[in-house]
């Protein structure tokens, strides 16, 4: 059994939101230097420089990649033999991401009710998905979402005839459609299967493996790359202007699902694709 003190989960949260919007990802980074050698588009090569100038001044000067600091998104791997002690995991959660915006001014974009637009001030509260797993280890894995991005994601209930070209003529579209409106080049999130909810969290969750890992079964690893190569091509490329890179990578879960139903998620994350991981004991 360990024993993890709430403010301790407070402290920790409030530093991965800073880190998060400050600090772009090495795998993010990495794939912006390769997409600089392989762009075909002497304006895609420009705009993936600014980008990538855009990651050394935030990360040397400790300041947002980008004005729009996201939903805070959760995804809590808590084991079995882990207590939070002094507090509840979830308000803990909600303290640290309050702290970690006001401490490093970052934009609350947070409303209570989308039919009221009245904003709670504090980017609360996050969204927070809780797993429980083996052992005595709290995980926490968090992104900060744009909005941008998030509003071109896509959901879609497909009849089962579809079958695999359907899936990916459907993922494609969504692709296309959002053109330069989720700012790209992007990284595709793909859920498969589920029902209709938890095809979604598939698709948020894929987001969450680093770019260039590809998933463990051989044929979701060829369709990855196989959605990747063909979305490159549609030529839409770095902010919409052109180019060859529209996805640094294509990230797909599957689930099972039944017989009747064949549910894809397309959830679709900016070039500010940033996420931090911690474990605590």
């Amino acid at each position: 059994m360990s024993v993890i003190l709430y403010e301790t989960v407070v402290e920790q949260v409030a530093e991965m939101c800073k880190k998060s919007n400050y600090n772009l990802g090495d795998d993010v980074y990495t794939a912006f230097k390769k997409a600089l050698n392989t762009e075909k588009s002497e304006t895609g090569k420009e705009i993936l420089s600014q980008l990538i100038e855009n990651a050394d001044i935030a990360k040397a000067e400790q300041v947002p990649m980008c004005q729009d600091t996201g939903t805070a998104v959760f995804i809590v791997e808590l084991g079995q033999g882990c207590q939070i002690v002094g507090g509840s995991l979830v308000q803990a959660i909600n303290e640290g991401v309050s702290k970690g915006y006001k401490d490093g001014y970052l934009r609350n974009s947070i409303i209570y009710n989308p039919l009221n637009r009245k904003n709670t001030g504090n980017n609360t509260p996050a969204v927070i998905h809780i797993e429980l797993v083996e052992g005595d280890e709290l995980t926490l894995h968090m992104t900060a979402k744009g909005g941008g991005a998030e509003n071109m994601s896509d959901l879609k209930m497909l009849k089962p005839s579809a079958g695999m070209d359907g899936v990916k003529d459907y993922i494609l579209s969504i692709v296309k459609e959002a053109g330069p409106n989720a700012c790209p080049p992007l990284v595709v999130g793909v859920g498969i299967g589920g029902n209709f909810e938890r095809c979604a969290y598939l698709a948020k969750k894929s987001l969450f493996r680093p770019i260039g890992v590809r998933h463990q079964e051989p044929v979701i690893a060829q369709l990855e790359q196989e959605l990747m190569d063909e979305i490159n091509r549609l030529g839409i490329g770095p902010q919409g202007m052109g180019g060859s890179t529209t996805a640094l990578d294509v990230k797909v879960e599957v689930e099972s699902c039944h017989i009747a139903a064949l549910p894809v998620a397309v959830n679709l994350n900016c070039h500010a694709s940033r996420h931090q991981t911690i474990t605590l004991t």
